[in-house]
């Protein structure tokens, strides 16, 4: 019985931090006091004790504590016995490497497949899908493998950005990126664009909020889905 939250960002435009999603994490958390926050994407750099303070500033105006899984001496433990995990956005290379190199992947992966409530944002969210492969993320440091959770049976690109035709910029598109992935890999891919979320309850997933996600398929054109649409393939 799987319980997943997969945000595309934690901020939208205009907004504070998680402001735009409250009331569906108070729902989402409302009989869990505790939440495990995994810090390791360090966005900017910060430190995992100063990132750790703005997730509990921000889950503070709905009653939730959270405690940074950086403090405690045995991880694997602490997220064996969490009630519920929270992993933010960053760099999603570090954060990957980090889940390794402390062996908390699997475990992580065992807990959300008993039903822990899991929230992820951004690099929280790249990783719920089968790799990390479609992040836009710079790749800072090489991580021992491309593979995450698994969660979802397919891959995820937070902060999708549409072609702007009023802009003179000849580079690569996300949509363009995102069809060189699917010339070598087969797993499809869900372009999540800010303020838009999946809800996964048990094999059931949802696209939350306001906007259409866009759908890339290996050797289909790429589709849209409107808000509350199942996701499925």
């Amino acid at each position: 019985m799987k319980n997943l939250l997969i945000a595309s960002t934690s901020t939208v435009h205009g907004s504070s931090y998680l402001e735009y999603i409250l009331s569906d994490l108070s729902e989402f958390f409302k009989d869990i006091d505790e939440i495990i926050f995994i810090p390791y994407a360090r966005p900017g750099g910060i430190s995992h004790d100063e990132y750790t303070a703005v997730a509990q500033k921000g889950f503070a105006t709905i009653g939730k504590k959270i405690i940074g899984l950086h403090t405690f001496s045995n991880p694997v433990e602490a997220l064996k016995e969490a009630k519920a995990v929270f992993t933010g956005g960053g760099n999603t290379f570090l954060l990957v490497t980090q889940l390794y190199k402390n062996d908390v992947m699997a475990v992580l992966r065992a807990r959300i497949f008993e039903g822990m409530h899991y929230f992820g944002t951004s690099a929280g969210a790249n990783i719920t899908g089968l790799t990390m492969q479609t992040t836009n993320d710079m790749p800072i440091i090489y991580p021992p493998s491309f593979k995450t959770l698994g969660a979802v049976p397919f891959n995820i690109n937070p902060h999708y950005l549409d072609p702007d035709t009023k802009s003179t910029h000849k580079g690569e598109t996300r949509e363009t990126r995102i069809k060189e992935f699917h010339t070598i890999n087969t797993q499809p891919v869900i372009g999540l664009r800010e303020g838009s979320w999946l809800e996964v309850k048990d094999e059931r997933i949802y696209l939350r909020g306001t906007l259409q996600a866009r759908i890339f398929e290996q050797g289909k054109e790429p589709y849209e889905i409107a808000s509350g649409s199942e996701v499925k393939f």
